[in-house]
């Protein structure tokens, strides 16, 4: 998997009086503009779908043998141990990098495993290689095939928290752990960030 970071400043994210446990991002990074296809195969807008909301954007696969599965079952895992008031505020997007393996069925299977609201998505290789662009995310890159068939895919292995204003000020790489999405998750819910807070729809 790609390690890359992009503009992730240290390892903890002050806000106010607040020190998030996930990195800076300076500037903050906008909220990505695409389209892709959902889990049960209808057309889903990132922007208008998750506007008002903090949203957890991840780029990986379900082949992945440790970074994806170990964020997914963290972020479930904090997700539970917060208010359903505030647990509601989150949205929990997975893109898959590996279409051609990730049908909607088994993205789904996938996802249900660590929690049935995390949002599946996937599509033609050429948009989700555009999504990632659009994110400032390299674009994953797949392995020679095996003698087995199978193959892996190196991806950005962090998540991208965008706030309720519409851009990423922290983000969390390898090394964050359950703890620190505990601590971190309240706050993300509640943060401005001294900036307009969209409504959900």
């Amino acid at each position: 998997m790609l390690l890359v970071c992009t503009t992730w400043q240290s390892s903890s994210a002050v806000a106010a009086d607040f020190t998030y446990r996930g990195g800076l991002v300076n500037p903050p990074l906008p909220k990505p503009k695409f389209v892709l296809t959902d889990t049960s195969g209808n057309s889903f807008d990132l922007l208008a779908r998750t506007r008002g909301y903090v949203t957890l954007l991840f780029f990986g696969y379900t082949h992945c043998p440790d970074m994806c599965p170990l964020q997914m079952h963290m972020i479930a895992e904090a997700l539970k141990q917060l208010p359903a008031a505030s647990a509601k505020q989150f949205k929990v997007v997975f893109v898959t990098t590996d279409p051609a393996r990730d049908t909607s069925q088994v993205l789904r299977t996938y996802l249900d495993g660590f929690d049935k609201t995390f949002i599946g998505l996937t599509g033609t290789q050429a948009a989700i290689d555009a999504a990632q662009t659009a994110a400032h995310l390299p674009v994953a890159t797949r392995s020679a095939v095996r003698p087995d068939g199978n193959y892996d895919v190196g991806h950005a292995a962090f998540v991208v928290a965008y706030s309720k204003d519409g851009f990423a000020h922290v983000i969390y790489p390898i090394g964050v752990k359950l703890q620190d999405w505990v601590h971190d998750l309240p706050e993300l819910a509640t943060d401005t960030w001294g900036m307009k807070v969209e409504t959900p729809r």
